[in-house]
């Protein structure tokens, strides 16, 4: 498949600003792949498709805040800093996006904070808004990461053009979030509620967690038409014993297994054994998954709605089937679904 064959029009009133007002009363879209039928339901009726014996597989990292916002030495020029991924705790040592690029060389000092209170220095250029900074901070690491998460902000997609909220800091994360690490949200997670979770648990559905640490690279423009020639950035993925026996357990049994969202996708099927069952994992993966593909662990997902030309949309499509998507896409246009990180889920089964 090419890239053109994901481009669709989508209404920018369907990019949603703010989540629901509950977690599990977004709208929910549920797709049946042998009956070729659409439904339109709630995200709390999700539990109506699944029995004792069933599992979810739950990306359960944590999103930690990720931009900062400090002012250029001499110049005092406020500088948007994105933290990417942390390169050396010794050293202090970040890979981070800078906006104004521009203005930012080797060698020039940032300062955070109403008092200065963290300094950071500019110690090479990675990529046009790429670097890779060095904080200067007297204490602790812990202390030094208690300053980050003090002085640091929500990441909300830059889509969402208004000010960050502290709601935000609660609702762009799931309830499961342990694994501190991502800087984007496992968004299809973000509708489960912990009474949901519950009356699941009730029902004797069981839980895998994996933990996929999400990064900018999940969002970058496909920008070639060949789709087998983009590459995709690497994410740190740990799969335990734990999650393989839950998932392998169910997959002998024949039980339903749904990778709840894009990210547990990729962390499963980046860790498939020769016999098609998951195997433990601890490393980093660039999986990119497209049409035509044959899933090896999962018969179920639940995912967002996504952007054009997105490869969250073309893993969509390659599990939903082209066409099928194409058709759920136009009738969720049509039924106004709020679409990307704040908005409504669809069920895969």
């Amino acid at each position: 498949m090419k890239l053109s064959h994901f481009q669709f029009d989508l209404p920018s009133e369907l990019l949603a600003e703010f989540p629901s007002e509950n977690r599990d009363e977004a709208r929910l879209m549920v797709i049946d792949r042998k009956k070729q039928t659409i439904e339109h339901k709630m995200f709390k009726d999700v539990i109506d498709y699944f029995d004792d014996g069933d599992i979810m597989v739950l990306n359960n990292t944590k999103v930690f805040p990720a931009r900062l916002f400090g002012n250029k030495e001499k110049t005092g020029a406020r500088i948007e800093v994105f933290l990417l991924r942390e390169l050396n705790t010794e050293q202090r040592l970040w890979d981070v996006l800078v906006d104004p690029a521009r203005k930012i060389r080797i060698g020039n000092k940032l300062y955070f904070g109403d008092d200065d209170s963290l300094v950071a220095e500019v110690i090479d250029n990675t990529t046009s808004r790429g670097r890779t900074l060095r904080f200067l901070y007297d204490g602790s690491y812990e202390e030094f990461r208690s300053k980050l998460t003090e002085l640091g902000e929500t990441p909300i997609p830059k889509y969402i053009n208004r000010e960050v909220t502290p709601e935000d800091a609660d609702r762009y994360q799931t309830i499961y979030a342990k694994e501190e690490g991502a800087v984007a949200a496992p968004t299809a997670g973000l509708h489960f509620s912990k009474h949901l979770l519950k009356r699941l648990e009730i029902k004797g559905i069981k839980f895998a967690e994996v933990t996929l640490h999400v990064g900018l690279g999940t969002f970058n423009p496909v920008e070639v038409e060949d789709l087998s020639k983009h590459k995709m950035d690497s994410e740190e993925l740990k799969i335990n014993q734990e999650a393989v026996d839950i998932v392998n357990d169910a997959k002998a049994k024949k039980k339903r297994i749904c990778a709840v969202g894009t990210t547990s996708m990729r962390a499963i099927e980046s860790a498939v054994s020769s016999q098609r069952t998951l195997n433990t994992y601890d490393g980093w993966t660039n999986k990119f998954i497209f049409p035509p593909y044959d899933f090896s662990i999962a018969n179920c997902m639940i995912t967002n709605f996504h952007t054009p030309k997105s490869t969250l949309l073309m893993m969509a499509a390659a599990f939903i089937g082209h066409d099928l998507m194409k058709k759920a896409y136009d009738i969720a246009i049509e039924e106004k679904y709020n679409f990307y990180s704040y908005g409504d889920a669809m069920l895969i089964i």
